[in-house]
């Protein structure tokens, strides 16, 4: 166990951030997993700018990695355009 205050502190911190990057996290796997299976143009067209903006906040937090990030949102984009 951490004997230090700062060391609690650290503890205290991490521990809330990774709860908060888990929930940030699901919520785009979600929303990439129902981007995917939408067969509406339209529908789909709407909602990918917003995922797009989802995936960038997780990769500017360092929550996945910038390259996953460019990833997701290539293959999202083709998906969208073959609809």
């Amino acid at each position: 166990m951490a004997n230090h205050k700062s060391a609690l502190k650290r503890i205290r911190q991490s521990r809330k951030r990774n709860l908060q990057n888990r929930y940030y996290a699901k919520t785009t796997r979600n929303a990439i997993a129902n981007l995917r299976k939408t067969k509406d143009k339209k529908e789909a067209s709407v909602s990918l700018p917003k995922v797009v903006s989802m995936i960038d906040r997780l990769a500017k937090k360092n929550i996945i990695h910038k390259n996953k990030a460019a990833n997701i949102k290539s293959k999202l984009t083709k998906h969208v355009n073959a609809i």
